[in-house]
């Protein structure tokens, strides 16, 4: 008998695969290809909030879980994802400047904002007021890893392109069958797709739609620019833009008031000419609070959630999903402010 059903393949679902593989067990992971939000992320992880310059709740337990899931990831693959890579918040006044330092004092923070202000130049960047240095930064290659270890868990039978049929799994006392496939346990990490799951659609997770571009320019950073817009260099004369957040349209088609959005603020930090060459959209799965939502079903306790990663499912998906496992294996408690207990089961 297989130890868990994974449905989808996106950040949070091979994050648990690969925290099961690791604790010796066998997987069958499920993916229609259906949801695209992981491909379209540009895998920034950044242990702040520059918006408000707020520190994430246990940054720092997220960030070294980081670099040791893709550190395991890259071992067995072959292949580099995990770059780090410096984020320089550019300051638009002498006042945001004032609030960086402010902010730096701040517990918790001190390890990530730099109290020393970058003055560096970067061709075809305009940067009148400098920038704040963000450390323990940097992105993960998601599109690469996503399809690489896809191919890994294809070549050893441990994955299915189909499309998950609820209607074919069952729920019995200390297993589950799909179809006449038996499993101890099945892990749902469908992102936006929890809207089709009559198991877990009851959770308000409201998804918010995100869109980039990519540009060609003749930029010189050799960081990630944060302004209006993020710009990561893709290291071939290209760039990732981003990102917009569109509460009404669900649909994953790119548009061209995103475009434009995009472009308008991209004008305001660069000062050279560029061509865009692609653009991507996908639906974040996203909820109120912004906390995940991980945890067991309350009828059937065979039946498992990993979700609501959000803007953050790079640096959130192993420790989402070591928290789950741990649960589910050992019985280790679920904190209250990520556990879906927070919210009402109606039945």
């Amino acid at each position: 008998m297989t130890d868990y059903i994974i449905v989808g393949a996106g950040l949070a679902g091979l994050a648990f695969a690969q925290t099961a593989l690791k604790n010796g067990k066998s997987i069958l992971v499920f993916d229609n290809d259906s949801q695209h939000s992981s491909q379209t992320a540009a895998g920034v992880y950044n242990p702040v909030i520059l918006k408000r310059f707020s520190k994430l709740q246990d940054a720092q337990l997220q960030l070294d879980s980081v670099k040791q899931f893709y550190a395991e990831i890259e071992a067995t693959i072959g292949r580099k994802y995990n770059i780090d890579m410096p984020i320089l918040r550019r300051f638009a006044s002498v006042e945001e400047q004032n609030n960086w330092f402010i902010a730096s004092e701040k517990e918790g923070l001190s390890p990530f904002l730099s109290t020393k202000i970058v003055r560096d130049k970067f061709r075809g960047i305009d940067s009148p007021f400098d920038f704040g240095l963000v450390e323990q930064t940097g992105f993960v290659d998601t599109q690469a890893f996503l399809a690489d270890f896809r191919q890994f868990l294809k070549a050893s039978d441990s994955y299915s392109g189909e499309t998950f049929d609820y209607t074919k799994l069952t729920h019995h006392d200390d297993f589950v069958k799909y179809g006449n496939f038996e499993a101890k346990q099945v892990v749902f990490c469908e992102g936006f797709g929890i809207k089709s799951n009559p198991y877990f659609n009851y959770l308000p997770l409201e998804g918010t739609k995100g869109e980039i571009i990519v540009i060609k320019a003749n930029l010189e950073p050799n960081a990630i620019i944060k302004g209006g817009v993020f710009i990561l260099p893709n290291g071939d004369g290209t760039f990732k833009v981003g990102a917009t957040y569109e509460w009404i349209d669900k649909t994953e088609i790119p548009s061209e008031a995103a475009k434009q959005e995009l472009i308008e603020k991209l004008k305001e930090i660069i000062n050279v000419d560029f061509e865009v060459i692609d653009q991507k959209a996908g639906i974040r799965p996203t909820v109120k609070d912004r906390k995940p939502m991980v945890g067991t079903h309350p009828i059937h306790p065979n039946f498992h959630i990993l979700n609501g990663l959000g803007t953050r499912g790079v640096m959130l998906g192993p420790t989402m999903a070591k928290l789950l496992y741990d649960a589910i294996e050992s019985g280790a408690e679920i904190p209250l402010n990520v556990n879906i207990t927070r919210f009402p089961y109606n039945g």
